[in-house]
């Protein structure tokens, strides 16, 4: 997590074949090294997953001993915090519960930092500031104060990046101030939280030259060199160096692949140096895996920064696509010409040499290639003729829906007008007061969202089915098309995979949400990434083939 007063710069295989196809310089040893951490992603993760699994395993051999599990669940926070943060705080709340049982204050207070420097992160801003302020600063012992200074800066660094209001930021600086006067001075935390002060207090030279001497006390295993680097990567950036810049910021994503850091900045500040570059691929393919990264920890803070880009650079992407797929129907084109030639002259070898068998079949067999070629191109046009056909026949279903929304709410407002220019105001206020309105505009909506979507992906609940294990199918009742539970998946498959949004276009509350997809998850074999990953395929041409 790095933490900074300006805000920063803003799929694995993809990454690998952009970084592989486009190099950004042939002699940095560091994009190689990127490159090939990056192959071994999956490998550090199981390493991380083993050490969690192990601490885990203590924590169910240690059932009676209180304060060994307070001490085992600290371990878990800790492994989690930049890696899963739900998993961290159901660990922090467990250790909640320890030091209630234990009526011991400084294991409350400890778990009272803990919980909000992970709610922060996770956006949970006002839950964070209350664990906060109920921590009575005067009797807090003094080997929490860093951990309690370093979460008050991070709360405000990241609700004034949130909200926009530099007060918060100014506080962040004020929070530093005191998070360095209770640190070890010989601490490597004091030495870059002390270069961060002086770099964000406008001495960038300073600042630089005590980095580079951090940089060269830490190695890749180090967790802090990830933000050594990155703050490296700002002040290069800030210099106008953009090949320091693109340097500084690769060795940060080094580090925290290495060390399974899912709550980065570095490949999002890697996708606007690229962007900056000119280099629209590796920019598309830096700032999906950052968001990813950040949606897998949920860490909501980083995803609303990094969606904050992501237009940018896949407006740019698909421009660019769009120039590669008219370049390749160029070269269709000249292949064609160039087939013609090729047909023209085994015809004319034909009629040199008709008495020839061989060569009748060898043209025999190239012309059986052609027609086998020119099927394949027509059912290709036949599909991109449909797809145009779904997107017109939906556009029209749109404009239908919002002018029947329209006229209705004109004859409900001349309604309600009628009625109170006849002071009929009982019967106006019994109906502003019923819910009959929005109940069945709700109930319509549905309707309206469960017939077009099954049009687009009639196999959709069953292929949804095929995903569970077989007792635990899911099929709606009669009358309906879908139900809540498919339903959420359904706009899962078209991508909104935010359960904030699910909950309000289902009018549930959030933990409604959660519960009907954890709910779901345990009906299936596959882990969590797995099953969402295989939904997003239902209906797709490569789910089909």
């Amino acid at each position: 997590m790095y933490f900074c007063k300006m805000k920063p710069s803003p799929f694995l295989l993809l990454l690998i074949i952009a970084l592989v196809a486009f190099p950004a310089k042939a002699d940095d040893a560091v994009l190689v090294q990127l490159r090939q951490v990056m192959q071994n992603r999956s490998l550090y993760d199981t390493i991380k997953e083993n050490q969690l699994a192990a601490l885990k395993q203590q924590l169910h051999l240690n059932k009676s001993n209180l304060i060994r599990r307070y001490q085992i669940n600290r371990q878990l926070i800790e492994g989690y915090k930049k890696y899963q943060a739900d998993s961290a705080i159901f660990h922090a709340q467990q250790n909640q519960q320890i030091a209630e049982k234990l009526a011991n204050t400084l294991f409350k207070d400890e778990t009272a930092i803990q919980l909000a420097w992970l709610y922060s992160s996770g956006g949970l801003y006002i839950e964070s500031e209350g664990l906060l302020k109920g921590i009575n600063r005067n009797t807090l012992a003094d080997e929490l104060l860093p951990n309690y200074f370093e979460t008050y800066l991070a709360f405000c660094s990241r609700y004034g990046q949130s909200n926009g209001n530099d007060i918060y930021y100014r506080k962040s600086e004020l929070y530093r101030d005191s998070l360095l006067a209770v640190l070890d001075t010989a601490s490597l935390k004091y030495k870059i939280t002390a270069a961060t002060r002086i770099l964000y207090r406008g001495q960038p030279r300073q600042a630089e030259t005590r980095l580079l001497a951090l940089l060269g006390q830490t190695d890749r295993k180090n967790p802090e060199q990830a933000l050594i680097t990155y703050l490296l990567g700002i002040i290069s950036k800030n210099k106008g160096d953009i090949d320091r810049q693109l340097h500084y910021f690769a060795l940060s994503a080094v580090t925290d692949v290495i060390n399974s850091i899912k709550d980065n900045a570095s490949f999002q500040s890697l996708a606007l140096t690229f962007y900056d570059m000119g280099d629209i691929t590796q920019a598309y393919q830096f700032m999906e895996s950052a968001i990813n990264d950040a949606i897998f920890c949920n860490v909501r803070y980083r995803t609303v920064e990094s969606t904050t880009y992501y237009p940018i650079i896949n407006a740019s992407f698909r421009t660019l696509e769009q120039e590669q797929k008219a370049k390749l129907r160029h070269f269709l084109i000249l292949t064609s010409l160039l087939s013609i030639g090729l047909i023209i002259g085994i015809a004319y070898s034909y009629i040199q040499v008709k008495r020839l068998a061989k060569t009748r079949k060898a043209l025999f067999e190239t012309n059986q290639q052609l027609s086998q070629l020119n099927h394949a191109l027509q059912e290709a046009n036949e599909n991109l003729f449909e797809a145009n056909h779904i997107k017109e026949e939906y556009i029209a279903h749109f404009f239908d829906i919002c002018s029947a929304n329209i006229e209705k709410l004109e004859n409900y407002r001349k309604s309600l007008h009628k009625k109170a220019v006849n002071n009929h105001y009982d019967l106006l206020l019994k109906e502003l007061k019923s819910t009959d309105l929005a109940e069945n505009e709700l109930a319509e909506l549905y309707y309206n969202f469960d017939t077009i979507f099954l049009n687009l992906y009639p196999t959709f609940v069953s292929e949804f089915n095929s995903l569970l294990l077989p007792d635990e199918a899911i099929h709606p009742k009669p009358g309906e098309q879908l139900n809540t539970e498919l339903r959420i998946f359904a706009l899962l498959r078209l991508g909104i995979t935010d359960s904030v949004k699910i909950a309000g276009f289902l009018r549930y509350s959030l933990q409604t949400v959660y519960n009907y997809r954890t709910k779901i998850r345990h009906k299936t074999a596959m882990s969590r990434e797995e099953f969402e990953a295989k939904i997003k395929q239902i209906g797709t041409l490569r789910q089909i083939s």
